[in-house]
């Protein structure tokens, strides 16, 4: 297998920089799920992690490969209940909520980052040509 970005570089800026962020989202919310918790390490980079799922879905309504109901797809749906689940669930944490905190974020790792990320691989899609060629 050989991995190439010119698919990415080619499909945009908007494209290009919503991958590289939810690449970052990904590594990110890997080390978040393995590090130990509540250490200021775990929150500053919680604090990242929020800001950079915040952004990665945000940029995800000026993608319009598929067109479902109007402009958007189903994968718009997962943003904004992104966007509508991580002050949730930061909130939950400040308020000492540590069961709904991480029960949230991982549900949010979850439908804001891998499945969206398992639709990108799928045949026309930018990142099916960055893993697969074509």
């Amino acid at each position: 297998m050989s991995v190439s970005v010119q698919p990415l570089i080619q499909a945009g800026p908007t494209i290009f920089s919503h991958a590289a962020l939810a690449t970052c989202a990904l590594a990110l919310g890997i080390w978040q799920m393995l590090a130990a918790k509540g250490t200021p390490l775990h929150r500053g980079l919680g604090r990242v992690w929020v800001g950079v799922m915040a952004i990665t879905a945000l940029s995800s309504f000026w993608i319009h490969e598929f067109r479902l109901f109007g402009p958007f797809s189903p994968i718009h749906i997962l943003s904004a209940v992104t966007l509508v689940s991580l002050p949730v669930a930061v909130r939950a944490a400040r308020q000492g909520n540590i069961a709904k905190h991480r029960r949230m974020m991982r549900i949010l790792f979850f439908i804001g980052v891998l499945v969206p990320g398992a639709f990108t691989l799928l045949p026309g899609r930018a990142m099916h040509a960055v893993f697969f060629g074509g």
